[in-house]
């Protein structure tokens, strides 16, 4: 318990550290204070597989570090300057992009991502595929007008693409859910030159959808395609709701999801930038196939072999109240919108 609250603690004060900092030396202290205390939560089980994960996690994000301070240290060296926002040497630029790139998982660095999520427990995964992407998404934003928007809108449609061809053939959700994790970090690549709030918008949205469906599926237990169709008779309201959250991932209308795809469109063809935004469109319609193929899995189809479970329709209390609340708010938050777009 000690070990896990230490590294709890560690981990929202390397987050709070990176996000509230405009040094160079502090943001990369707080990125190695996140890695060095997610890495005994990846390696809990003590799995091969764990260990193996832990040890990819690690040698990647030590990359990414690296590269951030050799990224800060040669704009230093051009500039003077140590300031974060202050980001004006060229080669600098696509160092930090790279960098940035290997933290998140975006493609071509995306190698790592999903074998990690993999070989971990729901919770973790959980906690990778959101709060370990906060504070790079932070510094992406900080430096959101020095950055090269050829090379991002390169590797957020590459991101697009991959993220949905490769979820297409997968049966394990974990992997599934880090595929459409890097679609999604595609769309917030692909504006962050151009309009850096978006970003952080669909990042907001993506973690709260994302959130709703590994609790849903934490609850179920179901940790393939497989178990997943005999997971209605646990919880059939969950799933049930669990289908319209899958469905807002997938950025169908008139849910959440929708809300972030429709500004990116509309803010890319502001920038007359209106191949791109049909092109990364198109590609969104590869991650919806693989999202239908899970909502059809949750609720539509029966298993072959059919099971004698009490049906349950009352949940453990514990988990029940924060999965409503995250699915009303997943599913529900796009009549709003407005309120959102003054918000932000």
């Amino acid at each position: 318990p000690h070990a896990k609250l230490i590294s709890s603690m560690s981990l929202l004060l390397g987050t709070t550290i990176t996000i509230s900092s405009n040094h160079w030396i502090t943001a990369w202290a707080g990125l190695e204070i996140n890695t060095l205390a997610i890495i005994p939560l990846i390696s809990k089980s003590h799995h091969p597989r764990a260990i193996e994960a832990t040890i990819k996690y690690f040698l990647v994000q030590a990359t990414a570090s690296t590269l951030i301070l050799f990224a800060s240290m040669s704009n230093a060296w051009a500039t003077g300057q140590w300031d974060i926002t202050q980001l004006n040497h060229p080669t600098s630029c696509l160092l930090l992009t790279s960098a940035i790139a290997m933290k998140l998982g975006l493609v071509p660095f995306h190698f790592w991502f999903p074998e990690v999520l993999q070989g971990t427990s729901m919770t973790t995964a959980l906690l990778l595929s959101t709060m370990m992407k906060f504070p790079p998404i932070t510094i992406l934003f900080l430096t959101s007008h020095s950055l090269n928007p050829t090379l991002l809108t390169t590797m957020a449609i590459a991101s697009a693409a991959l993220g949905g061809w490769m979820g297409l053939n997968q049966t394990q959700i974990r992997k599934l859910l880090a595929f459409s994790s890097i679609s999604h970090l595609g769309w917030m690549a692909i504006i962050i030159a151009y309009n850096p709030d978006l970003t952080l918008l669909t990042f907001y949205l993506y973690t709260l959808m994302t959130t709703t469906v590994f609790l849903a599926f934490n609850t179920t237990k179901a940790l393939k395609l497989s178990t997943m169709m005999t997971a209605w008779t646990k919880a059939p309201m969950l799933n049930a709701t669990l289908m319209l959250t899958l469905l807002s991932l997938a950025g169908l209308p008139p849910l959440t999801g929708f809300l972030p795809k429709w500004l990116i469109i509309q803010e890319l063809t502001k920038q007359e930038m209106t191949t791109t935004a049909t092109i990364i469109t198109m590609l969104s319609l590869l991650g919806l196939f693989f999202y239908l193929r899970l909502t059809y899995y949750s609720t539509i189809t029966l298993p072959p072999n059919s099971t004698n479970h009490m049906k349950q329709w009352h949940i453990n209390k514990s988990t029940s109240t924060p999965v409503a609340i995250l699915t009303s708010l997943s599913t529900l938050l796009l009549p709003i919108s407005p309120m959102i777009l003054a918000a932000i």
